[in-house]
């Protein structure tokens, strides 16, 4: 389910009617010798919006997200932040997290993220005022004085979200932040993500824990060989997984359903079974031989998880 660009415009209508800024990626194409990393990659993330970017590994996300910040020159198509393609000025009201960590290891948590908050154009007050609040909200206030290599992979990742958000940034990009996370720290970042979102700024983030994403996105992306190949929200990007039934049929045989038309058996439990229905299944010819077997204590559709929907789009792109 490809869902095309839009006539781009520099602000869009909220559910409210307002108008938000959005963050345009425009046929964006990028090439490594005979390596397509990206094919004409378009789409847009809206001001409150939290978008998640999803693919296999070598899909092109990350390139897509280096290019938003302009660590990479695409070879053709443009990024544009309210509707003006996106310059040096612009760059320093970027939040970026990348994949690998970018912090200095022996600097002091607090010193870094004042440092940081600077070079973002922060006076000195401000920066060590931001810096502080961050600290506080990620849960890292008795490391404020510790040195960033000292401290485990899931708080150094804390540190680096913190380094994202410091100069009070008007988009978000980043790349895997929930990678390395306990449950309990991945429910405080998510959060925070929220949060942000909730305030107006565009957050795009890529990440293979779809279970998280289909939990907290707006709307999520489909990438692969370099292409947005489905884009939309998770109820919409359900419909491309398969149709499946639950039906509960204490008293049938096994093989109850083998011989239904168009229908495959996808597991059995107890007197559970899960059916996957083909094209041309009939699911009331399904219900008529579960009835045919005595009593049916539960039928009904089940929605697809995004991730079953991720391996529908993708297997059915690379064939």
């Amino acid at each position: 389910m490809l869902v095309p660009m839009s006539e781009l415009a520099v602000f869009v209508p909220d559910a409210t009617g307002r108008t938000v800024p959005v963050l345009e990626i425009d046929q964006v194409s990028k090439r490594y010798g005979d390596v397509i990393a990206l094919r004409e990659l378009s789409f847009q993330i809206r001001g409150g919006e939290l978008f998640g970017f999803v693919g296999r590994n070598g899909a092109g996300k990350t390139t897509a997200m280096r290019i938003v910040l302009g660590v990479l020159a695409a070879d053709s198509g443009q990024v544009r932040w309210q509707g003006a393609p996106i310059t040096f000025e612009t760059r320093r009201r970027i939040g970026y997290l990348p994949e690998e960590r970018g912090l200095y290891p022996k600097m002091r948590v607090g010193e870094q993220l004042e440092y940081l908050a600077e070079l973002h154009g922060m006076g000195a007050h401000a920066a060590r005022h931001s810096a502080g609040h961050w600290i506080d909200r990620l849960g890292l206030s008795d490391r404020r004085r510790d040195e960033v290599q000292k401290l485990s992979l899931g708080n150094q990742q804390r540190v680096q979200l913190a380094a994202a958000l410091v100069h009070d940034p008007e988009v978000l990009v980043l790349d895997e932040p929930f990678s390395g996370l306990d449950p309990v720290a991945v429910d405080l970042m998510a959060q925070v993500l929220r949060d942000s979102a909730d305030q107006g700024v565009p957050v795009l983030f890529s990440s293979h824990q779809l279970e998280l994403v289909e939990r907290i996105c707006d709307r999520v992306g489909i990438v692969a060989d370099g292409r947005m190949v489905a884009c939309g929200t998770v109820a919409q990007l359900q419909t491309c997984g398969t149709s499946q039934l639950i039906v509960d049929v204490p008293d049938a045989a096994p093989g109850w359903a083998d011989a239904l038309a168009d229908v495959s058996v996808l597991r059995v439990d107890g007197s559970t079974t899960v059916l996957e229905l083909g094209a041309g299944a009939d699911d009331q010819a399904v219900l008529h031989a579960a009835l045919a077997t005595g009593p049916v204590r539960e039928f009904h559709r089940r929605r697809p998880s995004l991730a079953e929907a991720f391996r529908t789009v993708v297997q059915e792109q690379s064939r």
